[in-house]
């Protein structure tokens, strides 16, 4: 299959849900591609794939779909796995940072002893929009003293501008959408 194959095959995979969770919204729902083996698979390469060579030690998913994804990016890479949860969900000391979504306000947290100043981090999600979430995650993570390498994404709605909110990291996204919603490839891993 190839790159451009592979890239229509996932975002075929993906169902926009207009007005979800409130007016104005498109929401992105990838768990059409979760359900397919091959698409999840292809998915979990694609967003491996940038990170192989980047000795990293934790991957930090962002709740909830972050957790999905997350965790086999982790396990390919040989690395641990670190929830970023909202407030109140984790049952520990935690460290926390708020952030604003796209569709109003939120607090993510991270236990305190997840992650320590020579561990090398990535941060995984589904879906980059303003950039918002993904921002308090690196936060989360520069707060610890760890060392974050980059951030993967499975879609970036570029058109929103997510990814000038991640302070200049590395960003990696499978699926790149601009405004008039047509997917580009921006790396040749899908």
């Amino acid at each position: 299959m190839s790159d451009t194959d592979a890239a229509d095959r996932l975002r075929s995979l993906v169902r926009d849900v207009a007005d979800f969770p409130s007016p104005g919204i498109v929401f992105k729902d990838i768990t059409p591609l979760l359900a397919d083996p091959r698409g999840l698979a292809t998915a979990v390469d694609a967003m491996t794939a940038p990170w192989v060579d980047q000795d990293v030690d934790m991957v930090v998913g962002i709740e909830a779909r972050g957790f999905i994804l997350g965790a086999p990016v982790a396990r390919a890479l040989g690395a641990g796995f670190v929830p970023a949860r909202k407030q109140g969900k984790l049952p520990w000391a935690t460290t926390a940072e708020s952030y604003g979504l796209e569709y109003g306000d939120d607090v993510l947290e991270l236990h305190v002893d997840a992650l320590v100043a020579d561990h090398r981090v990535v941060i995984i999600d589904d879906v980059l929009a303003t950039g918002g979430t993904a921002s308090a995650a690196g936060r989360l993570v520069a707060s610890t003293g760890a060392l974050l390498v980059g951030f993967g994404f499975l879609i970036e709605l570029a058109f929103l501008g997510g990814r000038d909110r991640l302070g200049g990291h590395h960003v990696e996204s499978v699926i790149v959408e601009s405004a008039d919603d047509e997917p580009l490839i921006e790396r040749g891993v899908v």
